[in-house]
């Protein structure tokens, strides 16, 4: 049996997303938005599985997962959240489960299989500055999949410096906004 206790690290590429509005939908209709909460989860899941990804946490809402790759967490992100939006659709707008979801490439701490680190905290301030639907990926994610990905599936991108709350200095971001459902 493993050592609980053993921390290692690596270099990996951090996904977290969370639900937009989720204390709301709660709020609203906490047995609908958990069954919603639970078809949409396994959307996700799916799609983490089918690019390679490992789901190291949740609570709630809020997944976090590491790929050994930045262009299969980013393909993961992009499909799954295509594949969300159609299953909102056909749904009242404030009845819409949307994720949010920000990736970042750095290093980690791993210990019994859990994520912790600054590699963690950035990707979560990327999702937070994500749009419903979404997805925001730093500056080093975006030099890792610039010439790979479909961009036609991109309506818009953008490069900013930006300082993220609890870091100093600034970090390059760039935000992927995608193609959405009205």
């Amino acid at each position: 049996m493993s050592d609980p206790t053993k921390i290692s690290r690596r270099l990996v590429a951090v996904f977290a997303a969370d639900v937009e509005g989720y204390s709301r939908l709660m709020g609203a209709d906490e047995v609908g938005t958990l069954k919603g909460l639970t078809e949409r989860r396994a959307i996700l899941d799916k799609r983490i599985r089918d690019y390679g990804g490992r789901i190291a946490n949740t609570a709630g809402d809020s997944v976090l997962a590491e790929f050994g790759s930045a262009v299969d967490a980013v393909g993961c992100a992009v499909e799954a959240q295509a594949a969300l939006t159609e299953a909102n659709s056909g749904l009242l707008a404030d009845r819409h489960i949307n994720f949010r979801i920000g990736i970042h490439v750095g290093d980690v701490m791993v210990r019994a299989g859990d994520l912790f680190g600054d590699g963690v905290n950035i990707a979560a301030r990327l999702q937070a500055l994500a749009q419903p639907g979404g997805v925001c990926v730093s500056g080093a994610t975006y030099e890792q999949v610039r010439k790979i990905l479909p961009w036609r599936l991109v309506i818009s991108v953008f490069s900013k410096s930006r300082t993220l709350k609890g870091r100093l200095g600034f970090m390059s971001l760039a935000g992927l906004l995608m193609l959405r459902a009205r």
